[in-house]
């Protein structure tokens, strides 16, 4: 576990794996709105031995951060705080190819630091990515975080994912899920509305998408809508894009029974491009 601060003095828990060698690259990875780190462990080290550093951010107000728990002051910050990081870990090494790895919700933020912050990466790997929504907040839960982001914006509203099922349909991850602790279940209306605020942000980043990316997705998949997914990344400006779907498997491919398969078509991604 190791910690960072950011401009605006938070400071924020992440995992690092280092290889036991020079690494041949850094992955810097984002977890998805209700996960964590801590989710990712299996991977983490997998893509450790296949020599690689791996930096997992827990994301302000999650994971092992307990501070603001659930909040976020915008979505700016959220950029802001990966962009930051980034540099400071590239600094001592600005050669060692970097990759982005945002994972659900984590795809929405990683996807859009192409927009704000472009050439921070070499190259954006999108794990079920966030960006079409199947499962919202009912209309009147919509209504009320709107007039609660106005008048009380600290008010917290459940998370619209609370069915592990929707995760994974291996019971034994079902069963971690259902009584992890570091799961994030609840949300502040200011972070609820920063989100959707994101989305409208996301409308203009394929433009400005021109690093390699690398899309996964999962047939089963019951959170995000595959079909507007493929489209919209389809649609960015790098020439370079791969796309892989898996049959059968659920949204968090961590928790397939074998995740070596997403895990090798990332390696193989990831030497592709750094030995361009």
């Amino acid at each position: 576990m190791e910690e960072f601060t950011a401009s605006d003095g938070y400071r924020w828990r992440y995992r690092r794996y280092p290889t036991a060698q020079a690494p041949s690259a850094h992955l810097v990875c984002l977890h998805g709105i209700q996960s964590h780190a801590g989710w990712y462990e299996y991977s983490c080290n997998w893509l450790r031995r296949a020599g690689y550093t791996v930096s997992f951010l827990d994301r302000r107000g999650s994971g092992m951060n307990e501070q603001d728990r659930g909040d976020a002051p915008s979505f700016y910050h959220l950029l802001d705080d990966v962009e930051e990081f980034v540099w400071a870990a590239r600094r001592p090494a600005p050669a060692l190819p970097t990759f982005l790895v945002g994972i659900s919700w984590g795809g929405k933020l990683a996807a859009a630091l192409q927009r704000q912050h472009p050439g921070l990466v070499d190259g954006l790997a999108l794990l079920c990515p966030g960006f079409f929504a199947q499962v919202k907040p009912s209309f009147k839960q919509r209504l009320a975080i709107l007039c609660s982001h106005w008048v009380n914006p600290s008010r917290r509203f459940p998370i619209p994912l609370q069915d592990p099922q929707l995760f994974t349909a291996n019971q034994r991850w079902q069963e971690f899920i259902r009584h992890d602790p570091l799961s994030l279940r609840e949300a502040t209306a200011r972070l609820l509305f920063e989100s959707v605020r994101l989305d409208a942000y996301l409308r203009r980043v394929p433009g400005h998408v021109r690093v390699p990316v690398l899309l996964l997705l999962a047939e089963k998949d019951r959170i995000i809508a595959n079909a507007s997914t493929r489209r919209f990344v389809e649609s960015f400006a790098t020439p370079d894009k791969e796309i892989v779907e898996y049959p059968g498997a659920h949204h968090t491919l961590e928790f397939e029974p074998d995740p070596d398969r997403f895990l090798q078509d990332l390696q193989q991604w990831v030497e592709r491009i750094r030995r361009k």
